[in-house]
């Protein structure tokens, strides 16, 4: 149908903020509310009216999809892209969806990048280069990147990740406990001298507090 004229509106009875509209006595589509607002019955539409009429529709349903998928937790500009683009819908309708997202204060990336950084930094540890990767994997900056990771304590974060490998390595060598240690912090993303410090606070502190945490009789060689 390239034109018409409006005989009802109705809102739709799953979705309060969406209303069907009619032409000529038939359905056309479903459109927004807030658009649908502009509407009264009699009226004619053309062809170009309609086709700004699915557009305006399209943008609102990405919009809402995006915010579905905010929902679960904070994203960044790259994730809701991406999810938009892979729903099929159109670029140019993804970047004005984000654009109305990002006004509305739903996407920003730094602040997403300092939720992921804290996240990371509470609930599992990790160092300068396993951030970078994931934060870049999200889409965000090197710059964002940079300055989120100033306010990383490195040492700390990797005594604090440290701690969960601790009690299974009671009984182990000391070079044990250097090797499987000291690698798992490098797995996690510390460099070698902080894994190595770390190491050594930890080693004098557990020697100090229990005497007996290594085994003994070890051939250790100072270094994993």
């Amino acid at each position: 149908m390239q034109s018409g004229t409006v005989t009802a509106l109705e809102i739709q009875k799953r979705n309060k903020e969406r209303v069907n509209l009619y032409l000529d006595g038939e359905f056309v589509f479903g459109i927004p509310l807030i658009e649908a607002a502009k509407l009264h019955k009699g009226q004619h539409l053309d062809e170009q009216q309609l086709t700004e009429l699915r557009h305006a529709d399209a943008v609102q349903r990405a919009v809402d999809r995006g915010a579905r998928f905010l929902s679960y937790r904070p994203r960044s500009i790259d994730e809701i892209r991406r999810n938009l683009l892979k729903h099929e819908t159109p670029e140019s309708v993804v970047e004005i969806a984000i654009e109305r997202l990002s006004n509305l204060g739903y996407l920003d990336d730094m602040a997403f990048a300092k939720f992921w950084l804290e996240n990371r930094d509470t609930f599992k540890p990790r160092g300068p280069m396993a951030l970078r990767h994931e934060l870049r994997s999200k889409g965000i900056s090197n710059e964002i990147i940079e300055i989120v990771l100033e306010s990383l304590d490195a040492p700390d974060a990797a005594y604090r990740a440290a701690q969960s490998k601790v009690r299974a390595m009671r009984g182990k060598t000391l070079a044990e406990f250097r090797k499987k240690v000291g690698s798992f912090l490098q797995r996690r993303g510390f460099n070698y001298q902080t894994s190595r410090d770390v190491l050594e606070q930890l080693i004098q502190e557990l020697t100090d507090e229990t005497p007996d945490y290594f085994a003994p009789n070890d051939t250790d060689r100072g270094y994993f």
